[in-house]
């Protein structure tokens, strides 16, 4: 895919999540570790700019997010890391999923598979 403005190689991720503060510090991990890693409130707010700043991948705290939301990621093509806490809702194993990830876990694996990923 074409990443206009970005230096070659450097990956997009997305971040997805209405909380501010877990957001901000996988963005800040995945910046210092030479990501181009944006943050969104919601999955419609990335869609949004899909066609200007399509990701290698996209981290979505699945908390409150509905069935809907993850087909339009799905749909769209990219591949999607979910963090999801216990117990998951039976709708998520519809999904090819890069990764679920279960909580608890740290910024720390969540970097680590998105290295494996993108």
């Amino acid at each position: 895919m074409c990443r206009l403005g970005l230096a070659a190689g450097v990956s997009v991720i997305w971040i997805i999540d209405t909380e501010q503060w877990p957001r901000a510090y996988l963005r800040a991990e995945l910046i210092e570790r030479g990501y181009d890693a944006v943050g969104y409130l919601t999955v419609d707010d990335a869609a949004g700019t899909i066609a200007t700043r399509f990701p290698d991948a996209a981290v979505l705290e699945l908390r409150g997010v509905s069935r809907r939301e993850v087909e339009l990621l799905f749909k769209a093509g990219v591949p999607v890391i979910g963090i999801v806490s216990h117990p998951p809702p039976e709708w998520l194993a519809e999904f090819p999923w890069a990764a679920l990830l279960h909580r608890p876990l740290s910024i720390g694996e969540i970097v680590e598979k998105i290295a494996q990923i993108a």
